[in-house]
């Protein structure tokens, strides 16, 4: 596996050589200063360049950086919104085990946008034409103190969505029960863990993608009552998940409402909880919810 060195090297001589490009930035975990360092981080690179055509033409100009194991074109998908003229990507993973997210984007789009991610580093600039940036952090994504409205907001869409995953589950549509929970309402209690973090670190932290870094800041104890609200495909499983997950939401939600100077709405929780109760053991013949 080539080291940092040698692919940091071969990404700065193939801009400097190349005259369609003139700068070059990076971003992503490898500018962050608290992420996790490891052999599996990404290289996110973006090539200021003249303009995207003649890359987007040459099929093989990539192949200077390596032999591809596997590799995507994000900008081809069909469901994928893109604006070629102004910036396109490829994403390759090298057979040895090194991943490079490239970028290339016009001049006047990457003077717009390099500013949006406060994760950034100029590595490049032959002609002056990027911004002066501030040292790349990760302030950009720092946990987002909420407004009595937002919490009051995500409390009401974790309790109501609850109510689809229960008549999923007395349904047993595993698939869409199993949807609601991970990508709906556990959003909903990821977001109230975060508030929770960023009350005891002063908003200063982030708490990673799919928050993978809260057990940083979470007791051990909440940490594993989190896991816990994970489970497989057994609608008996499921329904634990939910009730470890109410749980926590419940204990959690109450905690910030009460360090925020927030209102808790208790009526609101404790009346999904029972709707809840009252599908778990509902008769597959009823002719009535509740």
């Amino acid at each position: 596996m080539r080291t940092e060195q040698e692919m940091m090297d071969l990404i700065m001589d193939v801009a400097k050589k190349e005259d369609r490009i003139r700068a070059v930035y990076m971003n992503g975990s490898r500018t962050n200063p608290n992420a996790t360092k490891d052999i599996f981080q990404d290289y996110d690179i973006v090539y200021v360049v003249k303009e995207t055509k003649s890359f987007i033409e040459d099929k093989d100009w990539i192949k200077v950086f390596g032999e591809i194991l596997i590799m995507q074109y994000p900008d081809e998908s069909p469901d994928y919104p893109n604006d070629k003229e102004n910036s396109y990507g490829w994403l390759m993973l090298f057979k040895d085990g090194n991943r490079l997210d490239l970028t290339v984007k016009t001049v006047e789009h990457a003077k717009e946008n390099v500013l949006e991610d406060s994760l950034c580093i100029i590595l490049l600039d032959k002609d002056g034409i990027l911004p002066e940036i501030p040292e790349s952090s990760d302030e950009s994504h720092l946990i987002k103190r909420p407004s009595k409205e937002q919490y009051a907001a995500h409390c009401n869409e974790f309790w109501w969505c609850l109510n689809n995953v229960a008549k999923g589950l007395w349904r047993e549509e595993v698939t869409y029960a199993q949807d609601m929970l991970n990508f709906v309402v556990r959003k909903e209690l990821e977001k109230m863990l975060s508030w929770k973090i960023g009350i005891l670190t002063d908003y200063s932290v982030s708490i990673g993608k799919s928050g993978k870094y809260m057990h940083r800041w979470l007791s051990a104890e909440e940490w594993q009552a989190y896991l816990a609200t994970y489970c497989n495909a057994d609608v008996d499983m499921m329904w634990k998940a939910v009730e470890n997950m109410c749980v926590l939401f419940y204990d959690t939600s109450k905690w910030v409402a009460e360090q925020s100077g927030f209102v808790f709405n208790e009526n609101e929780a404790d009346s999904c909880r029972l709707f809840l109760r009252n599908v778990k053991v509902l008769d597959k013949n009823a002719v009535s919810v509740m």
